[in-house]
């Protein structure tokens, strides 16, 4: 039976593993390496790891801690954050990521998209789409850490970045970011059938619940959250967490499509 990627992401902030709501208000988490070991031990299907301040410092995300990451992860992991020139993504390939996550670069400039793809392979970059309303209320792509907007609507711009050589996209909606209310279905549906490149959802899960809703409406490759593994409670204690994998085959051959 397939089943999507259940992905974990994680959010860096000075070295710390952080949780936002609508892209504000962190609140720390915990250290990141120990939170790969723990996952490593919880046999997590994959890692996402988005350095939040690295574009507005200007810089790109640690070298260093991407070595560490891998020395650690018995998983397939994927970095963001700050990332500009191919020199970047060489690095960081070489330091043991499987893919890298490109966001402002993408908006500011789609033509890297393509020549990243032609250096490294689609199957290396994905793209993350960060999507809220603007004070119009109309959908629109946002960059900068959702300080930005550019001018297009999200499934615009997925197709662009499918032309461009992205060989996934990640589709997150700013305003379910950290509310755990549920995945914002329509715009991951629109955008998932508009392009024919895996995407994967993010922004709003808190339940596993809201991750088979999803699933069995949309036809997805991943599917992603940072709450719903990190948080546990009425109170959202800090607790990593990662269900066993014969417990994920279950709740998905229950509600199979």
């Amino acid at each position: 039976m397939y089943r999507p990627r259940i992905i974990p992401v994680l959010l860096l902030q000075y070295k710390g593993l952080v949780k936002s709501v609508n892209f504000k208000n962190h609140r720390y988490i915990g250290d990141p390496i120990n939170a790969v070991r723990i996952f490593n031990d919880l046999n997590a299907d994959e890692l996402a790891f988005i350095d939040i301040l690295a574009t507005k410092e200007k810089r790109t995300i640690s070298v260093d801690f991407v070595k560490n990451v891998g020395e650690e992860a018995n998983m397939p992991f994927s970095v963001g954050g700050g990332i500009r020139t191919l020199e970047d993504i060489r690095k960081i390939i070489e330091a043991g990521a499987e893919k890298v996550i490109l966001n402002s670069i993408a908006g500011e400039n789609p033509g890297f998209v393509s020549e990243a793809a032609d250096a490294f392979g689609s199957s290396t970059i994905t793209v993350c789409i960060d999507v809220k309303n603007d004070f119009l209320g109309k959908e629109k792509v946002w960059i900068k850490a959702g300080t930005k907007s550019i001018n297009f609507n999200p499934v615009q711009f997925a197709r662009q970045m499918e032309e461009s050589g992205a060989g996934e996209i990640i589709i997150q909606s700013i305003e379910r970011d950290g509310t755990m209310e549920g995945y914002d279905i329509n715009l991951i549906k629109k955008v998932a059938e508009s392009v024919s490149i895996p995407v994967v959802s993010l922004g709003g899960a808190g339940r596993w619940q809201h991750i088979i809703e999803l699933n069995s409406l949309v036809s997805l490759n991943g599917l992603a959250a940072g709450s719903l593994f990190v948080y546990h409670g009425e109170r959202n204690a800090v607790l990593v967490n990662y269900p066993e994998r014969e417990k994920i085959l279950q709740l998905f051959k229950q509600n199979f499509r």
